[in-house]
């Protein structure tokens, strides 16, 4: 038979003090003395004491959890995001639950609704590639579950985002690349239809313009996996279509690229010059190192619960939320596969 959890009460008594005192001393709050605090937590931890979340749920109309929604967490870059979202919301007793879509948007769907139901206190989310069917999200505006984007947004849908700057991203990475003397870059691009893919694009057009650089639309190639680049860069190759650079969508894509032109023979940066997106650790470790595009995942996963925090205590107000994106710099880091 399992033992009854730990309330306030148990430690009040065991300590001889109020149960309001104990439930200040395990706020950290200033009336409290720090030795009260000291013996406060230490029979919190001698006794196990954890906090009744449904019960503060229903006291306070919060259920003190946050939802997040991302394409694939084996990325580093949404690693980075969460640990900067858990960075800010932790201090304000939050805790959050990571959601997958694997890229799809029917899945993406379901992470939604289960949130939702879980009655989390608010939503981020980073839109899955594959679907145009977004009710799932107005089902969630008319909910009134707040909702924040970032990386990938959604502009049909009023929320407030985070993203960063992948035109001067892109545009930067391709100038880069024109200045190593080359003249024809292949762009493995992101998914169709995403606002990122087409910034991106955008900024590697201009780039070649600006250069008066003739742009190849034969270059531009959809193509955002380690395995989808070896197909590709592996196919190229066998037909005798010339590049001499490589702007890659990401890290990953870039690697698998780099990966596919060794077999063939090919010097990188030599026959190829190669840049990435996202400054990835292995990017560090490949051989060459891999140069990158940094894209400050944890910065913008503090903006996002910082443009949380701040729309819920106009909510609190009954101030009016005005939706905003925040734009992330980016900036160049230049290694090996590019000099």
């Amino acid at each position: 038979m399992e033992s009854p959890q730990t309330t306030i009460k148990d430690i009040a008594r065991a300590l001889n003090i109020s149960p309001s005192t104990v439930s200040r001393a395990l706020k950290n709050h200033p009336d409290i003395s720090k030795e009260t605090k000291r013996v406060v937590l230490e029979m919190a931890e001698k006794f196990d004491y954890q906090p009744n979340i449904v019960a503060l749920s229903l006291r306070k109309s919060t259920s003190f959890m946050l939802g997040i929604v991302i394409p694939k967490i084996v990325h580093h870059f949404f690693s980075t995001v969460i640990s900067g979202i858990e960075d800010v919301v932790n201090e304000k007793g939050y805790r959050i639950i990571i959601a997958q879509s694997n890229e799809d948007s029917k899945k993406e769907s379901d992470c939604v609704h289960t949130l939702a139901a879980s009655r989390v206190d608010g939503i981020f989310m980073s839109l899955a590639s594959q679907g145009e069917n977004h009710t799932h999200l107005t089902h969630i505006k008319k909910r009134n579950i707040p909702l924040i984007f970032f990386d990938r947004n959604l502009e049909t849908i009023e929320a407030s985002s985070v993203v960063i700057n992948d035109y001067e991203g892109a545009f930067q990475a391709t100038e880069h690349l024109i200045f190593q003397g080359r003249k024809n870059i292949l762009h493995l691009a992101g998914p169709k239809g995403l606002k990122i893919t087409e910034n991106r694009i955008n900024g590697y057009k201009n780039a070649l313009a600006k250069h008066h650089i003739e742009i190849k639309e034969e270059l531009i190639i959809p193509c955002d996996n380690s395995k989808t680049a070896k197909e590709t860069i592996k196919n190229l190759l066998e037909n005798n279509l010339f590049f001499d650079g490589i702007f890659a969508v990401n890290d990953d894509t870039a690697i698998g690229a780099m990966m596919m032109l060794k077999q063939y023979n090919k010097q990188i940066p030599k026959d190829v010059a190669i840049i990435g997106f996202g400054d990835d650790p292995m990017a560090e470790v490949v051989s060459p190192s891999l140069s990158s595009v940094s894209q400050s995942g944890f910065e913008m996963g503090r903006a996002v619960a910082n443009i949380f925090l701040s729309e819920l205590e106009k909510k609190q107000k009954g101030q009016t939320i005005e939706y905003t994106t925040q734009i992330i710099p980016t900036h160049l880091v230049i290694r090996e596969s590019s000099q």
